[in-house]
């Protein structure tokens, strides 16, 4: 063992005071961490030092099934970037042992310190590594499969027979790697993997890369070894160990697609596969990338190797696996994307229109990280949007023309409404933000980063125009394969596009693109090179939180501009000092012409051809800012809505129902012009515009269900119903029209039989009443299940029937709605017992506890107890499903989120206030879920005065017109 002396000259070798580097800690003995052993722990940041860096890694793992344990051993080539004596590396909740160094001298044993705040270990060398020179680790490990959703973990499911099959999956991002094996788990350590993994005869294994081979060991054993990968980050390993079946197609370019699922699933598995295969042969296509991806020789990044890529195709897979249990909705593995069953799995005669477009999206979402992820990663989580944005970006482009029955426009404005929703808080965070320790990086998994990102992408698309946009994406995706990336490389290879050394000859479209643009000189102002600086203004929107409110005041020809940040908040001087570059579209009563204005200042004008009697600015929404139309502007809208709503899209219909609503939030409208704005509705059919229409009034309802004040809340309901009454009624009980209309039916019938509406009731119970007679052999139209299954479920026979039903499908989307309809039901000890058996996992999956709790707590005879439950458990909540991951935080704003009382906030308050740093007390939606409430007060405080007046006047205007 080295002493600690020894281990301070360790130090100064690795960290010579001549480069700069100060001693970990050096001068202030509390700041040592201290190790496992009780030794001084040679490093004291999270992030691990550069000195160091993996190329490959030889990985054997050997799972028990039985004993629910793994053991392994890592062999890992380092490149020495400094003098150095000191490795430092992750690994968390393993023992470690037999560590060796591999040198060119010899075979020689390290020293391990652990440090496992930090998940770090750090192996100790005798001798010096020395810059230049390569070498090789080698440590045997051993842990417990994780019975959480991430690193390696057990999953299980049950055969139709009853028995229950226990199997073994990875999850890794974001810094789970760690605890599967030891591992430089940071994304910008890229190196290449060969895995070889230890099994039974009657199991099967995938990972990244296809099997090369499979040899008997003399224990009767299996050992199945897989090619080598390409150059990639730890999170995007994966291996599964199970006894699942497989289908296979090829996709054009001759890619084969296997999609995995257990044995009595895999006749769900068809739409799934199809979709891989076209969307594959679509990014091939759209990215001018090929995958497989050709095998790398070296690459600009490399070290004294020449700037060279021989195309000798590796065979890499694109499977897909529906994994039992599963926390998100998928993963991006390389060459294995993972996803949750009902994530994959569609039967024709039983999913309805929302799975097929669902599905599809999770697909095109996880292919498009292919190349925006995995073969172009971000440097840090910080930039995570790069990814996620992009991939969620990606999943409209691709659906847009790959499937366009899908009809996907029609859902991405709701993403851009979500993100604006926790935008438009004080707590929220900017696109890219600095993150440190493994709770922080979780939190990056949000709305901001997958949604805003998207919507930001958009905009920048529409302002550059779609051609330009794409040739400097696929000019970003060439120049950075294999390599890590920050924001301003995307905007470099987004600037000039045209100008390009590195413009893709081949490319007949994009030559053609720029020699049109350069005939059109000065026709467009976002033409001119010199004015436009994308990096000035994307820096404006990934560097700041928030967005902008665009107030617009016409006066005659002129229109005056003023910009703002758009916030919730009673305290105005946090909305100071933002400053944003607008692409701003705008289209008149004159003229169907769309037109754009760069706003770089805070305030600007703008001079029209001629008076108009209207003027929609953010045209169809294409802008990620809200509008505030000031004097007379409102009343304009409202008149043009009233007599001639199709005048404007239907986006900009829903964009208007949106920016109108959130003006009454921070009082530059009055709820009675919201009001009266809402009023044409009854002419609207667009899903779109009627959707965003339900949920701009929804909730005001759904606040006043947590108060004791029936006579307004059975107001605002009967308003609602009226409002929709023609559109419900209109409605067949069938599976007919296209996938928009579908999904519509679908949407008015359940909110027909959730709000009591005579008709639907009656229908919806008589169709129940068929159906359980049959022994649920009946076969119901699939978009009109969930109205029949949540009435149905309001009785205690209906609802034991539907669990049982539930128990025994094979039929995820089937089993999807179920639950939903289970966990809206009055019978409060039905969903006391459903939240209870889902956090046991037996009968009802662990992984759909969040959404049970959400849903108990949304429901007025349930929102009690889901808080109740929520507290009870919540350290075994955040111990299964991790601190500070997008699950936890949809826990705790989907619970607290339609408070609107000071009693219920000083409750939240006191709960969460309570809790340690360790048990979540810092995460960002704590934050977010006070601030929420906060506004909630403030909106009733200030808003139930009006909506009682202005119901009262129209139910009085309504019985005159009777009269």
């Amino acid at each position: 063992m080295l002493a600690a002396p020894v281990l301070l000259l360790l130090l100064l070798v690795a960290f010579p005071p001549s480069s700069g580097a100060q001693l970990p800690g050096h001068g202030q003995a509390k700041d040592v961490p201290i190790a496992t052993n009780g030794q001084p722990f040679p490093w004291d940041r999270m992030r691990l030092p550069k000195t160091i860096s993996p190329f490959h890694y030889d990985l054997t793992i050997h799972p028990n099934l039985t004993t629910l344990h793994f053991t392994g051993v890592v062999r890992i080539q380092l490149d020495v970037h400094e003098d150095t004596s000191i490795i430092i590396l992750h690994a968390k909740q393993m023992q470690i042992s037999n560590v060796l160094l591999l040198a060119p001298e010899g075979v020689r044993p390290l020293q391990v310190l652990e440090y496992p705040r930090f998940h770090q270990l750090a192996l100790l060398s005798d001798s010096v590594l020395t810059k230049g020179r390569r070498y090789e680790v080698q440590l045997r490990f051993a842990a417990n499969l994780s019975d959480s959703f991430h690193g390696f973990y057990k999953s299980s499911y049950r055969t139709s027979s009853g028995e229950v099959r226990v199997m073994a999956s990875t999850q890794f991002e974001a810094t789970f790697a760690r605890g599967a094996f030891p591992c430089f788990d940071e994304p910008a350590f890229k190196a290449k993997f060969t895995i070889r993994i230890i099994r039974e005869p009657r199991h099967i294994t995938i990972s990244n890369m296809p099997k090369v081979k499979t040899v008997e060991l003399p224990s009767g054993l299996l050992e199945d070894h897989f090619d080598t990968t390409v150059k990639m980050s730890t999170y995007l390993v994966a291996y599964i160990v199970s006894d699942f079946l497989s289908v296979s197609k090829t996709t054009r370019h001759g890619v084969q697609i296997s999609v995995y699922a257990v044995a009595e699933k895999i006749n769900q598995t068809a739409f799934a596969l199809d979709a891989a295969v076209e969307l594959l042969d679509f990014y091939e296509d759209y990215f001018d990338i090929p995958y497989p991806l050709p095998k790398q020789v070296g690459t600009a990044g490399d070290v004294n190797v020449p700037y060279v890529v021989v195309f000798m195709c590796l065979l890499f897979p694109a499977d897909l696996a529906a994994i039992p249990d599963f926390q998100s909705g998928a993963m991006e593995n390389w060459g294995l994307t993972t996803y949750r069953e009902t994530g994959l799995l569609f039967d024709p005669d039983k999913s309805s229109a929302s799975d097929k477009l669902g599905i599809t999206k999770v697909i095109a979402h996880e292919l498009a990280h292919q190349w925006f992820g995995n073969l172009v990663t971000m440097e840090w989580w910080n930039d995570l949007w790069l990814n996620e944005g992009f991939a969620k970006f990606m999943e409209f482009i691709s659906l847009d023309i790959t499937y366009p029955e899908l009809q996907v426009d029609d859902v991405f404005l709701g993403k851009c409404f979500e993100a604006m929703e926790v935008d438009s808080l004080s707590s929220s965070h900017p696109v890219s933000t600095p993150v440190e320790n493994p709770t922080q990086i979780q939190e990056m998994f949000d709305d901001v980063s997958y949604d805003k990102g998207a919507c930001i992408l958009n905009m920048l698309r529409d302002f550059l125009t779609p051609e330009a946009f794409e040739i400097g994406i696929i000019r970003y995706l060439k120049r950075y394969s294999y390599q890590n990336t920050v924001n301003s490389h995307l905007w470099e290879s987004l600037t000039n596009i045209c100008n390009s050394d590195d413009l893709d000859e081949g490319r007949m479209k994009h030559k053609e693109f720029c020699s049109k643009r350069d005939l059109q000189s000065g026709a467009s102002k976002w033409y001119s090179g010199d004015e436009l600086d994308v990096r000035a203004i994307m820096d404006t929107w990934t560097l700041q939180e928030g967005f902008p409110l665009v107030t617009v005041e016409v006066r005659g020809r002129e229109v005056r501009l003023s910009q703002e940040r758009y916030l919730k908040t009673d305290d105005y001087s946090l909305t100071e000092g933002f400053l944003w570059q607008i692409p701003l579209t705008y289209m008149t009563s004159a003229s169907n012409t769309i037109h754009r204005f760069l706003l770089k200042t805070k305030t600007d004008v703008l001079y029209l051809p001629e008076e108009v009697d209207w003027v929609k600015f953010n045209v169809d929404m294409s802008g990620y800012y809200m509008v505030h139309y000031a004097g007379d502007g409102w009343n304009s809208i409202i008149k043009l809505l009233q007599h001639n709503h199709t005048a404007l899209s239907s986006n900009d219909r829903a964009s208007l129902i949106h920016n109108v609503f959130q003006l009454v939030s921070t009082e530059k409208v009055r709820l009675d012009t919201a009001l009266e704005l809402s009023l044409y509705l009854s002419r609207e059919t667009e899903i779109m515009a009627v959707t965003q229409g339900f949920g701009e009034l929804v909730p005001l309802y759904k606040l006043m269900e947590k108060r004791d004040m029936a006579a307004l809340e059975n107001q605002m309901k009967d308003y609602i119903v009226d409002l929709f009454r023609g559109l419900i009624d209109r409605q067949e009980w069938t599976d007919s029209g296209s996938v928009s209309e579908r999904m519509l039916r679908s949407y008015l019938l359940l909110f027909g039989c959730v709000r009591n509406y005579a008709p639907c009731v009656t229908k919806a119970t008589q169709l129940f009443n068929s159906w359980r007679d049959s022994d649920g052999t009946m076969s119901l139209p699939v978009d009109i299940t969930m109205a029949v299954f949540v009435i149905g479920a309001r009785t205690p026979e209906g609802w034991d029937f539907l669990f049982e039903k539930y128990r025994h499908s094979m039929q995820m989307s089937v089993k999807s709605r179920m639950k939903t309809a289970m966990a809206v039901s009055p019978l409060q000890d039905k969903l006391q017992w459903m939240m209870e058996q889902s956090l046991h996992g037996e009968v009802m999956k662990t992984q759909d506890l969040p959404d049970v709790i959400v849903s108990v707590s949304k429901n007025p005879r349930g929102y009690k107890l889901a808080w109740d439950f929520f507290r009870a458990n919540w350290h075994t909540l955040i111990k299964k499903f991790d601190l500070g991951s997008s699950t936890v935080s949809y826990m705790v704003t989907g619970v607290t989120n339609q408070y609107s009382t000071r009693e219920m906030l000083d409750e939240v308050r006191g709960f969460f206030s309570s809790l340690t740093e360790e048990s979540g007390s810092e995460m960002r939606c704590i934050r977010q879920s006070y601030e929420t409430i906060e506004d909630n007060i403030r909106w009733m405080d200030t808003n139930l005065p009006l909506l009682q007046a202005w119901l009262d006047k129209r139910s009085h205007r309504a019985m005159h017109e009777d009269l």
